[in-house]
């Protein structure tokens, strides 16, 4: 049982474990050394279950928030887990408690579920097809679109006014008058 407060960071994290550089697709998660030191980082125990557990959970998690997969089938993922109350220096907690292989898994699809009911449409790929990267918007008006305004948002800035200076000067050469 580890109680860790930010599952929404670690989601992110777990859903951004295979991002795209210069088109060449990455995992962080490919070697089991790589892995087990990931889910340790993130409150994990590192075992060899749990890496493959996580690898799986990842993979559903993505094509669910993708739009491409069924939320069900998420569902495995958090079928040993439960919550428990306790009292923490006169607050009301809930404990998670799963296999420990499991525990990793069930916080991501837990914190999944808790955005989709809480801020639905806020979990969603970034607005650039080239990037692979998830955000969670936490805009006011729920209008981001890039996993980062520096890199993604100002890429796809600059091909948008590229095109349209690109578009305006070929109708200019195109007018006879």
């Amino acid at each position: 049982m580890r109680s860790v407060p930010d599952d929404d960071a670690l989601l992110l994290a777990l859903l951004n474990t295979t991002p795209a550089d210069g088109g060449v697709v990455t995992d962080e998660l490919r070697d089991d050394d790589l892995a087990a030191a990931w889910t340790t980082q993130h409150g994990g125990a590192g075992t060899p279950g749990e890496v493959t557990t996580v690898r799986r959970v990842r993979e559903v998690l993505q094509t669910v928030v993708r739009g491409e997969g069924d939320p069900r089938t998420l569902a495995p993922f958090v079928g040993g887990a439960t919550k428990v109350p306790s009292m923490d220096s006169g607050v009301l907690v809930w404990l998670l408690h799963a296999p420990e292989d499991d525990l990793l898994a069930a916080r991501a699809v837990i914190a999944w579920s808790e955005l989709e009911r809480t801020r639905p449409g806020r979990l969603r790929s970034c607005g650039n097809p080239e990037c692979r990267l998830f955000l969670i918007d936490r805009s006011h008006g729920n209008r981001a679109q890039w996993c980062s305004m520096a890199v993604c948002g100002n890429r796809m800035k600059a091909r948008r006014h590229y095109h349209r200076t690109r578009e305006a000067s070929d109708d200019v050469a195109a007018d006879p008058g």
